[in-house]
């Protein structure tokens, strides 16, 4: 077998390559997996269930033999399907969606599901069922969330890449604070991984977080709806042309980034410059950031309230207190008191907003911002037992770029670009007009060949400790 790290430091695409030349087999990239999760996830908690039974690939796709991670809001069948929750804490799916489907033809084998936040909520992976998902840079700090086992598991080498999903930056979010790459296609560009029906669920796009950008890019050319209109197949060179870049750092609700962020934001502007591009900075699009966040979690609120009414119909037993997280029961606490017309003035809110964001960004080829307004931080400060209002401060505060992509159904990624002092990874952010997922793509080839981040491991990581 391949020595433990030197496999670990592989993307999907090296693993694969390995296997097809018969170099390695498809059972001992398995084993070596299990190995680096057995050595290293007691300590981060990034994995929350284990796939037991050693299975060959089902595909002889291009990802064949690969281990990978599923989140645990989407179902794989004969795994638990929790989502963070204690109220499914002993639910098992048996279903496949068709983005599943997907992934088993490409040749990719699911060896578990990964951490989130209850029900995506909270851009922190610490849950009352799971316990406390760590920065594999930093064990004080969070990994963020909601997809934060994900992006800890590909930061300390368990997995080369992992599924994921993004309402309001799970994916960017997370990739940022644990200096991997993360992606979010365009609404509408992947076939259904089950999240649809509400309003949350149309706003969240399913994908993956990996070390590499071709990892994401060939994910994501293999679980395109052909159907959409959008296809674009397999993203494989750098961008050759210069962009019309535009930039700004206010946050929705009219702060700037803490001084580190904004240190690496300029760094990350010189780079660009340097590398031909336009940048032209501009006052961001004016939203009520504080109107914006309500509906945002008005929105998320009605989501799990439709989940806790089936509930109610269909097992006789009425939804307890215990089985949901504080923040949860106030979101639909708060989603209910409003009255019948919530949902639609939440709506209103969202087009009058994403009006506004298209015309700001109206004739550019790229919006450039910050991920995240602040370093990764420290552990229970976004605790799921913090009051409503608190939570929801904090998290707009942190949170104040990613959002409105969802809304405007914009691709958008997390390029880990930068580090700061303390040694903590800081993403930069970037956007396009919505069904512009290649050229961003393209844009990350660039600056992953500018910017080399491939043997940038954090100390709690299999390349690190062996």
């Amino acid at each position: 077998m391949k020595e433990l790290a030197s496999l670990a430091r592989m993307d999907g695409m090296a693993q694969a390559e390995l296997c097809a030349r018969g170099e390695v087999s498809a059972e001992e990239l398995l084993d070596a997996c299990m190995v680096r999760i057995e050595a290293l996830n007691p300590l981060l908690r990034a994995v929350v269930t284990v796939e037991r039974e050693r299975r060959r690939p089902a595909g002889a796709g291009p990802f064949s033999g690969v281990p990978f991670l599923v989140k645990d809001s989407t179902p794989w069948p004969g795994l638990r399907w929790s989502w963070g929750s204690r109220l499914f804490a002993a639910q098992a799916a048996h279903q496949q969606t068709p983005h599943g489907r997907r992934l088993v033809e490409s040749g990719l084998v699911c060896v578990g599901k990964s951490a989130m936040s209850e029900f995506g909520l909270l851009a922190s992976t610490e849950t009352l069922l799971e316990g406390v998902t760590h920065n594999p840079w930093d064990l004080s700090c969070s990994a963020a969330g909601s997809s934060g086992g994900s992006a800890a598991a590909v930061a300390a080498g368990l997995v080369p890449l992992a599924h994921a999903n993004d309402g309001g930056g799970s994916i960017r979010m997370p990739a940022s604070a644990c200096g991997v790459f993360g992606f979010k296609p365009s609404r509408g560009r992947t076939v259904s991984a089950g999240m649809r029906g509400t309003d949350f669920g149309d706003m969240t796009s399913d994908h993956c977080i990996s070390r590499s950008v071709r990892d994401s890019a060939l994910f994501l050319s293999l679980t395109e709806d052909r159907s959409s209109g959008m296809p674009v197949g397999f993203v494989r060179e750098p961008i050759t042309r210069k962009l019309r870049i535009v930039t700004w750092t206010r946050t929705v609700l009219g702060t700037e980034p803490e001084p580190p962020v904004r240190r690496a934001y300029e760094e990350a502007m010189t780079l660009l410059s340097e590398l031909g591009h336009v940048l032209e900075p501009i006052e961001p699009p004016l939203f009520s950031g504080p109107e914006l966040g309500d509906a945002f979690f008005l929105v998320a609120g009605a989501a799990v309230a439709s989940i806790i009414d089936r509930i109610d119909q269909t097992r006789g037993v009425p939804v307890q207190t215990e089985e949901l997280e504080p923040f949860t029961w106030a979101l639909v606490e708060t989603f209910l008191s409003r009255g019948p017309d919530a949902l639609l003035h939440a709506r209103a809110v969202f087009a009058q907003a994403v009006r506004t964001y298209l015309e700001t960004t109206r004739g550019y080829d790229v919006v450039l911002t910050p991920t995240l307004a602040t370093e990764p931080w420290r552990i229970g400060h976004l605790s799921p037992v913090l009051k409503r209002e608190e939570l929801i401060r904090r998290t707009a505060r942190t949170n104040g770029y990613a959002p409105i992509h969802n809304i405007a159904g914009c691709p958008a990624m997390s390029v880990p670009l930068h580090f700061s002092e303390s040694g903590l990874p800081i993403g930069i952010h970037f956007a396009a007009a919505p069904g512009a997922d290649a050229l961003l793509l393209s844009l990350a080839y660039q600056l992953e060949e500018a910017r080399p981040w491939k043997d940038c491991w954090p100390p709690y990581s299999i390349p690190t400790l062996f």
